[in-house]
């Protein structure tokens, strides 16, 4: 009788078990970090930082932002790919890192495609090719008069080495044949102190970083590396248009996840950011910043690295980086 009673009792136990159980395995139940790989002020700090908010406040559950820059965007790479994969470590990986790179060294600590499950794609801008308010030129053509006039002592910014924005400008120089000298930055908020400072001449830069000190009157927009103008700078000339045709390009960000990560959770994530990228608040952001919202299922975020990876991967056969 008295095993009756307990196995009665055990019985009625399994459903409140069970509920514990499945509250302790819900996702997510701890504060999830979003990892940055450069310093604030470029574009994926400021996508993890609005997305960041958003899902904080869908979820419950705070989601912060970790900046951990370093060996151009590798090392803050390298910490979420050898992180535990349950979706408390997230990577906001960006063209630099997550196709340029693994296509120009060969000793980075990860491999995209191995190490990394792409959730989404969040926003893609143009760069804007930004000089200091104070300079004698206003346009790309008159920069490239001068610097012809000045060989060799004429610098542009990149916020490292084989970063979009360090290709954008080395394929300026070499199509416009120019020499122009390289100053590799360790972020894009560095190289913009230094060009605010005077300190060099031109930066390819993500929309949301210069717009405001555009609108400011603190940097001139030269032209847009976009095959399209921008609608919010729609006076300044794309650089096809001044002069190299079929030049395009774009920076973009999304959020990875280390490969092994559940699928529950790869697909909880993208469900929910997905539902951010259709908030119109969200959307008035990062519009005003210049930036397209994106968003898209898993396969077709696969499918834009592999797209991406082939662009670059033609791109860098012609483009001399010795020496850089």
């Amino acid at each position: 009788m008295k095993k009756t009673i307990q196995f009665l009792f055990a019985l009625l136990l399994l459903p409140a078990i069970a509920q514990a159980q499945n509250a302790s395995t819900v996702y997510p139940n701890n504060p999830v970090s979003i990892v940055v790989t450069y310093a604030p002020g470029g574009l994926g700090d400021v996508l993890a930082r609005r997305l960041a908010e958003k899902l904080s406040q869908r979820t419950k559950q705070s989601f912060v932002v970790e900046n951990k820059p370093g060996a151009t965007g590798a090392l803050g790479t390298r910490y979420v790919a050898k992180s535990k994969a349950d979706g408390y470590i997230l990577l906001m990986g960006q063209t630099g890192e997550m196709v340029i790179n693994p296509l120009v060294s060969k000793d980075l600590g990860y491999e995209t495609v191995k190490d990394f499950k792409p959730i989404a794609l969040i926003g893609e801008v143009p760069l804007i090719l930004v000089s200091p308010g104070n300079s004698s030129y206003k346009t790309l053509p008159e920069f490239i008069k001068l610097a012809k006039s000045r060989p060799g002592s004429m610098t542009y910014a990149s916020s490292g080495s084989a970063t979009p924005g360090h290709l954008a400008a080395a394929e300026l120089s070499q199509s416009m044949g120019v020499d122009l000298i390289h100053a590799p930055y360790k972020g894009a908020g560095q190289a913009m102190t230094d060009l605010l400072g005077g300190h060099v001449d031109i930066f390819f830069s993500s929309a949301p970083a210069v717009i405001p000190q555009i609108e400011s009157k603190n940097l001139k927009a030269l032209a847009v590396s976009s095959d399209k103008r921008m609608a919010v700078l729609p006076d300044v000339h794309t650089v096809a248009e001044d002069g190299i045709k079929g030049f395009n390009f774009t920076l973009w960000g999304g959020i990875f996840t280390p490969t092994g990560t559940p699928d529950s959770v790869v697909n909880y994530l993208n469900q929910e950011i997905n539902e951010v990228l259709r908030d119109p608040s969200f959307i008035n952001q990062l519009e005003k910043d210049g930036i397209l919202i994106r968003g898209n299922s898993l396969a077709d975020f696969g499918d834009f690295i592999k797209r991406e990876t082939s662009k670059y991967t033609k791109l860098l056969k012609t483009i001399d980086l010795k020496g850089e």
